[in-house]
């Protein structure tokens, strides 16, 4: 099973491919895709797009990962990361519906290292105790690497199908109270 975990980004976006096989995890790359930031944001966007469905039709990973949105002091700032993240999301909802997953910085954080509020360096100082790296080209590229190992390690707990309570006979007693104190009442309550 091989992962793609995408880091979202308006300028840079990091991007990371893991493959698991049985309890193995492996490296298989990890880099960043840079959109051109001479070009207003609106025109970005079409290489945000662009960049984004080549990866994956380069790769063909059988699942996706991504961050979710955090919260930032600008505004301006989380519209435009929200935007690039829904251009991300276009270029890979056709083909891997119901195969994109998300989570939290705080969860990757927590699952990688054990603490959620570890910064870059304590998530790269994990990345190269667990898969050997060393070498990234920005904090894009391992926060991807961490997003991917999330993914992986988190990926059967999000699987397990917990069955549904089963609802008491309240046909008998009706609902609420009644059918809550239904062992002590005798007669059928009307």
């Amino acid at each position: 099973m091989i992962v793609l975990a995408i880091d979202p980004g308006s300028v840079t976006a990091g991007y990371a491919l893991l493959q698991q096989e049985g309890r193995k995890i492996n490296y298989i790359t990890s880099g960043i895709l840079k959109f051109n930031s001479d070009d207003e944001f609106l025109d970005r966007v079409k290489d945000i797009y662009d960049q984004t469905f080549k990866l994956v039709e380069l790769h063909s990973p059988d699942e996706i990962a991504l961050e979710s949105l955090i919260f930032v002091k600008s505004p301006a700032a989380l519209i435009k990361l929200a935007q690039s993240r829904g251009a991300m999301l276009a270029a890979l909802t056709q083909k891997y519906h119901q195969k994109i997953y998300e989570y939290a910085p705080n969860l990757v954080k927590s699952t990688v290292t054990g603490h959620g509020h570890t910064d870059k360096e304590g998530i790269q100082k994990v990345l190269q105790q667990y898969l050997g790296l060393t070498n990234f080209k920005t904090h894009d590229e391992s926060d991807a690497v961490a997003i991917a190992l999330c993914h992986l390690l988190n990926r059967n707990v999000l699987r397990v199908n917990i069955p549904k309570k089963k609802k008491p006979n309240s046909k008998k007693y009706g609902n609420g109270l009644a059918s809550a104190l239904a062992h002590k009442i005798k007669e059928k309550v009307l």
